[in-house]
């Protein structure tokens, strides 16, 4: 090189080395020379970021620069929320790994909670005896101790079917042979062959293999029986196929005659409600009469007028519905509004007090419930001129029969007793009846009661008979029971039979039959203790005996009720017959028939029926 001062030419660089062989950098050198490039230019872009966010612009505003997500800012972007797990999978726990100390031989267990090492034992037990009965059976070194097909000899049993069944069979013959090896449902083996749950059920009898339900996993395992099994033991309860299709059939028979019966039923039903739906629209068409009060004429005559069409109704008569009218105080307590006294009589009309405790003793009992019979005594007359409380005790309530007594008071004192019985009614039970009496005359051809006191006032001279006469004719009047006389018949026993017609009078309506029952109640009071009167006179007759009956009244009176079709409102044929008296008492039996012969009730009563003893003559005592 050569020195400045001996020449004016510059300095020169010298001229590039050639590289050098032996600096070579090694993989470590230059991983570690890429990393700290790396961190460089991280901290060269860091700087400019600080410089460009502390300068300002021509306006002496900040750049608008991104706020980044670490920082603290308001405004800062937020990160995404995180996701929420299905509340529906059940309850679960986080296990932190890396704290687990104690790994429990494998089982994720709660902290604070041990393994129960019986029951860790028992289940290991029962996974061997599980793995003990996958097990294939073993084969026996000796042929002839191995078991075989009875089908083919082979020695491919079917292990299940021998352990369950007890069947050795190979799986080739099994299926060849479904006719014999398929398995049955429960179902399939009601159904087809008649056997019963209980015979199914029991595995010493009908060995069966249980197995998952396919349908759900909730259900209940099926139950597979082997069908040679079940058909062996079906020809054995039934005695032979021909047997067992009989009584296959004759069951099919009966389901379709029922569902044939059902359907009838149901058909016959809805026909019923149709006809009736049609008849109460026509009924709603009809004119309905709206009547005012009963206005009493000059002749002291009640009439009702029709305020629409001026249809006028004569009551002449009490109506039956306002006599048998109760008023209900309390749960269990009733109040007569109307009590009548006939003329002569001791006290009120036996009949309309039975038909009022009646009334109310019907009140207390479930509609579902029909009257079959009731018994009472009359212990003392009643007077018209204070009401009646009923008093009604609810003995007992049965599924079949229902008990209620009726006590009558009147002034503190109890002058009436009745236990009445309401039964379910059972229509299929069988049923007779004594025939009405033959050739009856219709109603029509009949005499009233008041035609013939009108001709016996005619006839008369006697005074008192035609007083006699005159207050019979008033009482007939005012009653609500018309009666006509529909003969007198000599018994084989020389008894007489008295037989009468009776209906309510001018009943607007057809009542239910629960109030019908009521009705006949006080129709079956009517010419009824007389009949004992009239029979006595009738056998003393001849100078026997005395004939002058000097009292007479009721003691105590049951009917029995055995239909409930029957209307009051038309003719009841009253059939009655005294059979006994003695010591001032009488016994009636009667029977009622509707016009069409059917019997409908049966009613006994025994009352006192006195005559005059004076006029026996007592022999003198020597």
């Amino acid at each position: 090189m050569e020195t400045p001062g001996a020449s004016s030419s510059r300095y020169t660089t010298p001229p590039p080395r050639e590289p050098q062989n032996n600096l070579d950098l090694t993989p470590e050198q230059v991983k570690r020379v890429e990393l700290n490039r790396l961190k460089a230019k991280a901290r060269q872009r860091e700087r400019e970021e600080q410089q460009s966010s502390s300068s300002t612009n021509a306006n002496g505003k900040r750049p608008l620069g991104v706020i980044p997500a670490t920082s603290a800012s308001p405004t800062a972007p937020k990160p995404p929320p995180k996701l929420k797990r299905d509340s529906r999978l059940g309850k679960y726990f986080e296990y932190d790994l890396s704290k687990m100390v104690n790994s429990k031989g494998g089982f994720l267990v709660e902290d604070g909670k041990e393994i129960d090492e019986e029951v860790r034992a028992k289940e290991k037990e029962r996974e061997r005896q599980r793995a003990q009965q996958n097990l294939e059976p073993p084969i026996h070194l000796d042929p002839k101790l191995n078991p075989r097909c009875k089908e083919c000899n082979s020695m491919d049993i079917d292990p299940t079917f021998k352990r369950v069944f007890g069947c050795l069979v190979c799986n080739k013959c099994k299926n060849e042979k479904p006719e014999k090896y398929s398995l049955l449902t429960k179902t399939e083996c009601k159904e087809d062959y008649l056997l019963t749950d209980a015979e199914l059920r029991d595995q010493e009898l009908m060995p069966h293999l249980l197995k998952a339900n396919p349908h759900k996993s909730t259900f209940a395992n099926m139950m597979l029986f082997l069908r040679c099994q079940v058909e062996d033991f079906a020809w054995k309860k039934w005695g032979s196929p021909e047997a067992l299709d009989a009584e296959w059939q004759r069951r099919v028979d009966e389901k379709k005659k029922k569902k044939n019966k059902k359907f009838e039923e149901s058909l016959k039903e809805l026909r019923r409600r149709t006809r009736e739906t049609v008849w109460q629209k026509r009924k709603d068409q009809e004119h309905k009469h709206i009547f005012g009060v009963v206005e009493k004429g000059p002749d002291g005559v009640g009439k009702q007028v029709c305020h629409e069409c001026g249809f006028t109704i004569d009551w002449s008569h009490e109506q039956i519905s306002s006599a048998l009218e109760v008023e209900q105080l309390d749960v269990n307590l009733y109040r007569s509004k109307t009590l009548y006294l006939p003329p002569r009589a001791r006290g009120v009309f036996g009949g309309q007090v039975i038909s009022q405790a009646l009334v109310s003793a019907s009140n207390c009992v479930d509609p579902a419930f029909g009257l079959h019979s009731l018994h009472c005594y009359f212990l003392l007359s009643a007077s018209a001129a204070v009401p009646i409380l009923y008093n009604v005790d609810r003995v007992r309530d049965g599924r079949s029969y229902v008990t209620r007594s009726v006590r009558a008071v009147q002034r503190g004192r109890t002058i009436f007793l009745m236990l009445c019985s309401f039964q379910r009614p059972e229509p299929r039970q069988p049923a007779f009846q004594l025939p009405m009496p033959p050739h009856v005359p219709a109603p029509d051809a009949c005499e009233g009661i008041e035609v013939i006191y009108e001709r016996l006032f005619k006839e008369t001279t006697d005074v008192k008979v035609k007083e006699f006469c005159l207050t019979s004719l008033e009482e007939r009047r005012r009653s609500p029971i018309e009666v006509k006389l529909a003969g007198v018949r000599d018994s084989k026993d020389g008894i007489p039979v008295f037989l009468y017609w009776h209906k309510a009078r001018n009943t607007p309506i057809r009542y239910d039959a629960a109030f019908q029952k009521c009705i006949l109640s006080y129709i079956s009071d009517s010419q009824f203790i007389s009949a004992g009167r009239r029979t006595l006179t009738y056998v003393n007759q001849g100078g026997k005996g005395s004939t002058k009956v000097v009292m007479q009244t009721s003691l105590d009176h049951n009917i029995s009720f055995y239909d409930d079709d029957f209307d009051c409102g038309d003719w009841l044929l009253y059939v009655i017959i005294s059979e006994r008296a003695a010591s001032g008492r009488a016994a009636v039996h009667g029977r009622m028939y509707t016009p069409a012969g059917t019997l409908v009730a049966v009613c006994n009563q025994e009352g006192v029926v006195r005559v005059d003893d004076s006029e026996t003559t007592t022999p003198a005592k020597l």
